[in-house]
């Protein structure tokens, strides 16, 4: 087969239309093999979901081990860590951490999450308005995961102000310096993690870090690989959460109907839950990089070919699901790709679903009537991850 010539589309991730909303922008991507275009790499850009699944699924030709220090590895100071590293690396550190997510840590986790939800919607009540972002989406995932890692819950207004200077260096085009305060962020960051990391080598917990450096005092991590556990859970462990519930609820404020039909038949949380997370995925594109030349879906790829897998065209590609454009509570089946697949299928998944149900159940429940506020929804300037900057709700 002949290798493709190289194409240009109207594919920019740096485009607001674009960031706004990319789903028309993917519809075209959807009726073709991937396309490759001439970027500082050749890039190839998946987004049909046959091509997407198999691609995760297959770590021997797609690697999600950086070919030079991107901006993702640059957050992590080059150390090796779930999401940048390929087996049998990726095997030993997501045996190391499993037994965190483990389901029944998960089911012990669940009351705690129910008071937090509670103590910050009894907030909102007091106030009588509801900006969800600020009120709810941001503070209950980062708080949770706090808790998570051992460090006092008080201090998520931190940890979200790192998390978001942290995922700024995502937005910033090839060749640009990072962006203000991304520096200063990491290290702060870093530092918190040194203080903190002491504290509990000298009075270990049962919490995740704890249970990190126990396994580093017997030589099963590095130092660096449980700061770099720090980072990523810091990082993945909230801003994929808040972006369920912030685009979960807008979904629901836009399609009343669909509101209406949860509010009656609470049994459909589950499958309202992954609709969700198909129909605005809070992640929407992971890298690969091509490690041996190939013949994928009609299309020659080069060994150092760079790899965007689109899972939130994916998660829209009417040949794997009818009806693709239409949010849809009871949609069944529905295995959308929002936590990714194979090796990599994302180690929270069952918390993010948990807290997600437990959030917009207790608003189900305390604002029936809620509605979309006058002030207009903002997106996030983030091409990997699609989340909002407000949320304005109005509770009458």
């Amino acid at each position: 087969m002949e290798e493709p010539a190289a194409a240009q589309s109207t594919f920019n991730r740096f485009d607001p239309a674009f960031l706004t909303d990319p789903y028309p922008f993917y519809r075209t991507l959807h009726s073709q093999p991937p396309l490759i275009l001439q970027l500082e790499l050749p890039t190839a850009l998946l987004a049909r979901y046959a091509d997407v699944v198999a691609a995760l699924r297959d770590f021997r030709t797609f690697s999600s081990a950086p070919i030079r220090q991107i901006s993702q590895a640059h957050i992590f100071g080059g150390v090796p860590t779930l999401i940048l590293t390929d087996p049998p690396v990726h095997t030993r550190l997501r045996r190391l951490v499993n037994q965190a997510f483990a389901p029944r840590r998960i089911r012990e986790m669940e009351p705690r999450i129910r008071q937090i939800a509670n103590d910050l919607l009894d907030k909102v009540e007091n106030a009588g308005s509801f900006e969800a972002m600020k009120d709810l989406a941001e503070p209950l995932p980062t708080m949770v995961i706090a808790e998570v890692l051992g460090v006092p819950a008080d201090d998520y207004q931190m940890f979200k102000q790192w998390s978001d200077a942290l995922l700024e260096v995502s937005n910033v085009p090839p060749g640009a310096p990072p962006p203000a305060g991304f520096e200063e962020a990491l290290a702060e960051e870093r530092e918190y993690f040194r203080q903190r990391y002491e504290e509990l080598r000298r009075k270990p917990g049962t919490d995740l870090m704890s249970m990190l450096i126990q396994a580093q005092e017997k030589d099963a991590l590095t130092f660096d690989e449980v700061a770099g556990f720090f980072n990523l859970l810091l990082l993945a462990g909230n801003e994929t959460t808040t972006n369920l519930i912030g685009n979960g609820l807008y979904a629901l404020m836009r399609h009343p109907e669909q509101w209406e039909l949860l509010r009656r038949e609470s049994s459909l949380m589950p499958s309202a839950i992954e609709e969700m997370l198909r129909w605005d995925c809070p992640v929407q594109a992971t890298g690969r990089n091509v490690i041996q030349d190939c013949e994928f879906a009609g299309v020659r790829m080069r060994a150092g070919t760079m790899v965007v897998v689109l899972n939130g065209a994916a998660n829209r590609d009417p040949a794997q699901f009818p009806d693709a454009d239409r949010f849809d509570i009871a949609r069944t089946p529905n295995d959308h790709v929002a936590f990714g697949e194979g090796i990599h299928f994302c180690l929270g998944a069952a918390l993010a679903r948990m807290e997600g149900s437990i959030a917009i159940t207790s608003v189900l429940e305390r604002f029936p009537r809620l509605r979309l506020g006058d002030a207009e929804p903002v997106y996030k300037r983030s091409f990997n991850v699609r989340g909002l900057i407000n949320l304005p709700l109005s509770l009458e």
